[in-house]
C-alpha cells in the first residue's frame, strides 16, 4: 500500500512536469511562429518597409535618385550617343531583376503575398502598363524638348484623379484641386520657353499618358492594400515588362545597336545608368507606396522646378523671368498640397490605442464583409 502511495505520487509529479513541458513548448512555439510572421510573411515585410521607410524618407530618396539619372542618362544619350532609348529601358531592367535575383539567392528580398490575395491578371496588367510607361518615356525624351515632355507630364495628375474615381469611387477635396491646379500652371509656365516638339515624339507622349497613370495607380494599390513590398512587387512584375520591351524593340528602336561602340568606358556610363535606374524604379516604388499616385506625380513637378531654379542660381542658367515666376508658383503649390496631406494625416490618427493585430484580422473579428475592403471606397482625400 505505501509503495502504491509512493508510485501514484512519483506519477502525479512526472505529470505535472510533463505538463509544464508542453506549456514551455507551447510558449516556445508561439514565440517561433510570432518572429517568422514578423520576418518571413509578407504582412510582416510590409510592416517593417512602413516602419523603416515613411513618406519622407521614400520621396526624398526617390527624388535624389531621380536627379542623378536625369545627369546620367543626359551622358549617355549625348556624350556617349547611346540612341536606343528602348534597349536603355531593357538594359535598366536585366539588371534590376540580376540584383533581385542576387538579393533572392540570399534570402534578403521580402516574400510576396498569397496569391489568392492578387489576381495573376493585376500583375500582368502592372508589368504591362510599366513597359509602356517607361519605353513611352524615354523613346519621349529623345524626340521632344525636357518642357514639352513636362508638359506631357502635367496631364498625368488630372488622369490619375479621373481613373481614381471612376475605378474606386476616391474624391479629391477642393482645397487640394486648387493646390494641383497651381503646381500644373506653374510647371506649363515654367517649361513653356521649351517647348520643342517632334510629331512622332508628340505622338509617344501622348500614348505615354494613361500607362503612365494607371502604372502608379496599381503600384499604390498593391503595396497599401494587398501588402505588397516594393521589392517583392517589382520581382513579380519585371519579368512581364522585359518581355513587353523586348517586344517594342524592333518597333521603336532605329537600327544600328550592333555598330554602337561597346568600349569600356561607354559600357560603364550605361551600366551607372542601369544601376540608377534600379534605384530610380524601387524608390518611386517606396514612395508610392507610402503615399499616392498624385503626390508621386507633384514630386515629379517639384524635382522640375528645383532643377530649373538651381540651374539658375548654380549654373548661371537664365531661363527667363516667367520661368523663373513659374517654377516658384508650382513650389509654392507644391508646399500648399504638402501641407494639406499632412494636415489630412493628423487628422487620421485616431485617440485610441491602436490594435496590433492585422487588418484581416480586426476584419474578421468585427464581421466585415468584403464589400467594406479597402480604403478606396467613397473615399475622399
Amino acid at each position: 500500500m505505501f509503495n502504491f502511495l509512493i508510485g501514484k505520487d512519483a506519477r502525479k509529479i512526472l505529470k505535472r512536469k510533463d505538463s509544464d513541458a508542453g506549456e514551455k513548448g507551447r510558449a516556445l512555439e508561439d514565440l517561433r511562429a510570432s518572429l517568422f510572421n514578423q520576418f518571413n510573411f509578407s504582412d510582416g515585410s510590409k510592416r517593417q518597409q512602413r516602419r523603416i521607410c515613411g513618406p519622407a524618407t521614400a520621396l526624398t530618396f526617390n527624388f535624389l535618385v531621380a536627379v542623378g539619372i536625369i545627369f546620367v542618362n543626359k551622358m549617355v544619350l549625348q556624350t556617349v550617343k547611346f540612341k536606343f532609348p528602348i534597349l536603355l529601358t531593357l538594359i535598366h531592367y536585366v539588371v534590376s531583376w540580376f540584383f533581385m535575383a542576387v538579393l533572392k539567392a540570399f534570402s534578403l528580398l521580402p516574400p510576396s503575398p498569397s496569391t489568392k490575395s492578387t489576381r495573376m491578371s493585376t500583375l500582368f496588367a502592372l508589368g504591362f502598363v510599366m513597359s509602356l510607361s517607361t519605353g513611352f518615356a524615354n523613346v519621349s525624351l529623345k524626340y521632344n524638348s525636357i518642357g514639352f515632355y513636362q508638359m506631357a507630364k502635367i496631364a498625368v495628375t488630372p488622369s490619375i484623379v479621373f481613373a481614381e474615381f471612376v475605378l474606386y469611387r476616391k474624391k479629391v477635396s477642393l482645397p487640394k484641386v486648387l493646390a494641383l491646379t497651381l503646381v500644373s500652371i506653374g510647371v506649363a509656365v515654367a517649361t513653356v520657353t521649351d517647348l520643342q516638339f517632334h510629331l512622332f515624339g508628340a505622338c509617344v507622349a501622348l500614348a505615354w499618358i494613361i500607362p503612365s497613370a494607371v502604372n502608379k495607380i496599381l503600384w499604390s494599390r498593391l503595396q497599401q492594400q494587398e501588402n505588397w513590398t516594393a521589392l517583392s512587387l517589382m520581382w513579380k512584375t519585371t519579368p512581364i515588362t522585359l518581355i513587353f520591351l523586348a517586344a517594342m524593340l524592333p518597333c521603336l528602336d532605329p537600327p544600328g545597336v550592333l555598330s554602337f561602340d561597346w568600349n569600356l568606358s561607354n559600357t560603364l556610363v550605361i551600366f551607372g545608368s542601369a544601376v540608377l535606374g534600379f534605384l530610380l524604379q524601387w524608390s518611386g516604388a517606396l514612395a508610392l507606396g507610402a503615399t499616392s499616385a498624385v503626390s508621386h506625380v507633384v514630386l515629379g513637378q517639384f524635382k522640375t522646378c528645383i532643377l530649373l531654379l538651381g540651374n539658375y542660381f548654380l549654373f548661371g542658367s537664365n531661363p527667363g523671368t516667367i520661368s523663373i515666376c513659374g517654377a516658384f508658383t508650382a513650389i509654392g503649390g507644391t508646399s500648399v498640397y504638402t501641407y494639406l496631406n499632412m494636415k489630412q494625416q493628423s487628422n487620421k490618427v485616431s485617440p485610441r490605442q491602436p490594435s496590433t493585430l492585422p487588418k484581416s484580422k480586426l476584419g474578421k473579428e468585427n464581421g466585415s464583409t468584403n464589400g467594406n475592403d479597402g480604403h478606396y471606397g467613397a473615399e475622399s482625400v
